[in-house]
């Protein structure tokens, strides 16, 4: 009785030292949806949700769960970011011992000079760049530190589990610190040599300061601060001001004549729909900006927004500059994703709340008609059974913790 009071009250603690750091959107939007959606809307996306999660597991060698991105466990591997996103959005669904086997097997991966992977496959073998092992698109990820320093916060928050924390923090910290950034404390992909940008956009060459791994790694440095305070290890100092100094750095990627954040500021400089949402949704925008990045989302709905799911630019357009060939209209090239509902339907909410439920009702519509996939256009789709396309949509509906 006492170890589950415990157990509690950790959550507790760490639940409110997340919100009180600006990490989370308000939760009235949920609870919005919560009331607004049927019983059988939310009932449904918590079992396909399930469905998903148990479909995607593969067993590694020693034995290790490793939760692939796609619900039928077609992947031989286990990914940082994906593996990051199922937790963070619905680890209510997976058991908690997996989390904590799936995080040492990560970090087994991890390079001798910070690196943390991309993924691991079932042999035990680190990758770390996108792509194939024989042609990979870069040396590494850029979102590789974020995302694992996401993940492990990500477990805690759920499980109350510090020991992991302090366990992990100095692994975390070298892998934060192996990002490339510049004296703006923004993340930096150099021109002529450009590494893989956020790993749903791995394909992009947005180079020079780069928005969304930018926003990953403040993320990631406000939980590593607020879980250091409570486990009492680490510098939480040292992460407040890497965070610090990215959000006063931000406004060199906002584009005032469009009322939203620039993906980079080299190649493609263009308005970034995810990254802006995730600015605001983090609070790392102005209360200025952030009311006209909701502007922006309502004004061009019909454009960025198809069935529920989300494109990565503004209508019509394609990205500048690409690491491999990608048609445009398919994949990252214009195709349009569930991943960021979580983060674009909040702030979505702020200018229209109800065309925010609206997006919401039609990704489970589509869901349910046309099944839980990476990414669609029209006819086009791509990877069937996508478990980020669930786990995610799935996080806005969940009862609070």
């Amino acid at each position: 009785m006492n170890r589950q009071c415990n157990y509690l009250a950790a959550c507790c603690v760490l639940s409110a030292s997340f919100s009180a750091v600006g990490a989370e959107e308000p939760r009235d939007f949920s609870e919005t949806l919560r009331q607004r959606l049927s019983a059988e809307e939310i009932g449904w996306m918590k079992e396909a949700t399930r469905r998903q999660l148990a479909g995607c597991r593969v067993q590694a060698t020693d034995g290790t769960w490793l939760y692939t991105p796609d619900g039928v466990g077609n992947y031989r591997a286990l990914w940082t970011r994906d593996f990051a996103y199922m937790v963070e959005y619905a680890a209510d669904l997976l058991p908690p011992e997996h989390i904590r086997k799936g995080i040492t097997y990560l970090l087994r991966g991890q390079r001798s000079d910070g690196c943390m992977p991309d993924r691991v496959n079932v042999d035990g073998r680190g990758v770390y760049a996108p792509g194939s092992e024989e042609h990979p698109l870069a040396d590494h990820a850029l979102d590789n530190g974020p995302f694992m320093a996401k993940l492990v916060c990500a477990y805690v928050l759920a499980t109350g589990d510090l020991q992991c924390f302090r366990d992990t923090e100095p692994a975390l910290r070298k892998g934060l610190d192996f990002t490339r950034r510049d004296e703006t404390g923004l993340v930096f992909n150099p021109p002529e040599a450009p590494q893989c940008p956020y790993g749903f956009t791995d394909t992009v060459a947005k180079t020079g300061h780069e928005l969304f791994c930018s926003l990953l790694y403040a993320e990631a440095c406000r939980r590593m601060e607020a879980i250091c305070r409570k486990a009492g290890c680490g510098d939480p100092d040292e992460y407040k001001r890497r965070a610090e100094r990215i959000a006063s750095s931000l406004n060199i990627l906002w584009d005032d004549s469009v009322g939203m954040f620039l993906a980079a500021d080299r190649d493609c400089r263009q308005a970034d729909v995810w990254g802006s949402a995730l600015a605001v949704h983090l609070g790392l925008a102005s209360e200025n900006q952030s009311s006209r990045v909701a502007s922006y989302l309502a004004a061009n709905y019909d454009g960025i927004v198809q069935r529920g799911q989300i494109r990565h630019l503004p209508a019509n357009q394609h990205w500048q500059r690409l690491l491999a060939p990608v048609a445009p209209g398919t994949y990252q090239n214009g195709a349009f994703w569930g991943t960021p509902i979580p983060w674009v339907a909040p702030v979505l909410a702020r200018q229209d709340k109800e065309l925010a439920v609206r997006l919401v009702r039609e990704a489970i519509a589509d869901y349910r008609e046309r099944g839980i996939t990476e990414c669609v256009n029209g006819s086009y789709h791509n990877v069937p059974e996508y478990v980020a396309s669930a786990t995610n949509l799935y996080g806005l509906l969940r009862e609070p913790r």
